[in-house]
């Protein structure tokens, strides 16, 4: 009895429903923003069971919109919820839920892409990167024009050990599109292996854990959602700096359909493409007609510190970037043809009077 009265002291009184408060504020879903709000409790409760036990937990919450998340959230039992809301239309009715959670949800207006997440919790709940996670989890429906490139300042704190990094292996617990969904925890040698699979999977533990159809959300998106829980490695699977792993994997992935050895050569200057991709390869021991598709993560591991060892010997390798040599050259192929002379260039009768013998 006791610990069922402690587990109700958890949970919210009653309050209007979400769709309730969706019309008493006159709040609708921006398309520009790629908003869709979830209703069904049932399913943010599952999404908040993915994230494991919430109880005395602190979370963040990233886009909590009308609150449905939120609410499962503070049911579940978490002690400090840290909403992050770039919308102000939101703000009311987020406030509404913290006046019925008193001392548990805390209310930021603000861009997740720029606010200081280390910044958002006491240092106290830290724990060792070795040892367990701390109780620190981040959540959140993810707008999708947001989903891919937060998913990737994240995994650069991973690799840094900044932002939400600080307090340790910080869990997270995130929706996306099903396609991007399926990309980050796609194995060797299905379609969707891409770059987001290799960057996500060398750095953390990385689990689809179910699918909502896109019936679920108001407005109703064309594609379904995939609820993706990621937990960091104490150990990441390539020992390279985040920017060079990213720089090697995003070379091999632009040329998904050829030989992988096609990638590796855009990473190095035309003038020494074909020895230096070759010394990379062969330093790796990586088949340089596998797909990118094909390779493991030890492979890309093989790859970026093959790479590594090339930039130690010559840096400026490191800065070589492929499409800016071919912005210059296009540029340097437009400034000679506007500069070159041309026959309707040269002043009136100069070309008549060179092909015209004189007359003695």
């Amino acid at each position: 009895m006791a610990a069922s009265g402690k587990l109700a002291s958890f949970r919210l009184p009653p309050l209007p429903t979400v769709g309730e408060l969706i019309k008493l504020y006159n709040l609708r879903a921006e398309k520009q923003l790629s908003q869709n709000f979830l209703l069904d409790l049932r399913l943010t409760d599952k999404i908040v069971r993915q994230a494991g036990s919430l109880r005395d937990a602190h979370v963040c919450e990233v886009g909590p919109g009308p609150g449905g998340l939120t609410r499962s959230i503070l049911n579940a039992g978490a002690a400090d919820l840290l909403v992050v809301e770039k919308d102000t239309r939101f703000i009311p009715g987020l406030k509404l839920l913290s006046e019925a959670a008193p001392g548990r949800l805390r209310i930021v207006h603000g861009d997740i892409l720029t606010y200081r997440l280390d910044r958002g919790f006491p240092t106290n709940i830290s724990k060792p990167w070795e040892g367990d996670p701390p109780n620190l989890h981040i959540i959140g429906n993810l707008p999708f024009s947001v989903s891919t490139p937060l998913i990737i300042k994240w995994l650069e704190n991973v690799a840094n050990r900044t932002g939400p990094f600080t307090f340790g292996r910080t869990r997270l617990t995130l929706t996306f599109q099903k396609e991007v969904a399926e990309r980050l925890t796609a194995s060797t040698g299905s379609k969707q292996r891409s770059r987001l699979s290799i960057m996500a999977q060398y750095l953390c533990t990385v689990h689809n854990c179910f699918t909502i159809p896109g019936r679920a959300f108001v407005p109703k998106p064309e594609v379904d959602v995939g609820v993706v829980h990621f937990t960091p490695l104490v150990q990441p699977q390539i020992q390279q700096p985040f920017q060079l792993v990213e720089k090697v994997v995003r070379n091999v992935f632009q040329f998904r359909r050829k030989h992988c050895h096609k990638g590796v050569e855009k990473l190095f200057p035309e003038a020494r493409r074909v020895e230096l991709t070759q010394e990379m390869m062969q330093q790796a021991d990586v088949d340089p007609i596998l797909r990118p598709t094909e390779l493991t993560i030890p492979q890309f591991r093989a790859l970026a510190d093959a790479y590594a060892r090339l930039c130690a010997h010559e840096p400026a390798l490191l800065t070589y970037e492929f499409r800016e040599e071919l912005r210059l050259k296009h540029v340097a192929r437009k400034s000679n043809t506007a500069s070159s002379p041309t026959l309707t260039d040269a002043p009136s009768g100069v070309a008549e009077s060179s092909a015209t013998p004189l007359k003695k």
